[in-house]
């Protein structure tokens, strides 16, 4: 699907980034053209100034976006789901990344959290980026202990795990 929707701005890279970071941060696009978190309006002006673009590229998009009733429809349902992630040291919470080699591969987040809940490892969080949007995309798993030797070898056994990263 994330290609599908950059196609449609195939000719304007500038354009593209405002999807990107619509897609990346959850705004959506009100019946006004307005990027929106929830109800909150996010000014044009500060989109662009965090992509690099004039705010017309920001304004073009959006009005692209209500033109196209496929665009209209993906970009007016979108929503943000809040993290632990960023708030995990302050918490004094454990972030587990998880790097795979076949992120379409059936079954990998029920082979973590099972093998988490096997240690005896209770799980705050889940977040799986989508292998669409992202190009290596990972799976996080926010917890409120330390993962012991025993989870982290149990883990790295998993056959379609690549790489484990703990923060």
């Amino acid at each position: 699907m994330f290609d599908e929707i950059m196609e449609k701005f195939e000719g304007s890279p500038s354009q593209q980034a405002v999807i990107r970071l619509l897609l990346e941060r959850g705004f959506s696009v009100n019946d006004e053209g307005r990027v929106v978190s929830g109800g909150i309006e996010i000014p044009n002006t500060g989109i662009a100034r965090e992509i690099d673009v004039d705010r017309r590229v920001v304004d073009s998009t959006t009005d692209t976006i209500l033109e196209d009733p496929e665009l209209r429809r993906i970009f007016q349902n979108i929503s943000q789901v809040p993290s632990l992630m960023d708030l995990a040291p302050v918490l004094d919470l454990t972030v587990l990344s998880i790097a795979v080699a076949d992120p379409e591969s059936k079954g990998i987040v029920a082979g973590v959290t099972g093998t988490l809940a096997d240690n005896d490892v209770s799980i705050r969080q889940t977040i799986s980026e989508d292998p669409e949007f992202t190009d290596e995309p990972r799976l996080y798993l926010i917890t409120d202990q330390e993962l012991s030797g025993e989870a982290i070898t149990a883990l790295r056994n998993l056959e379609f795990v690549r790489k484990i990263e703990i923060q």
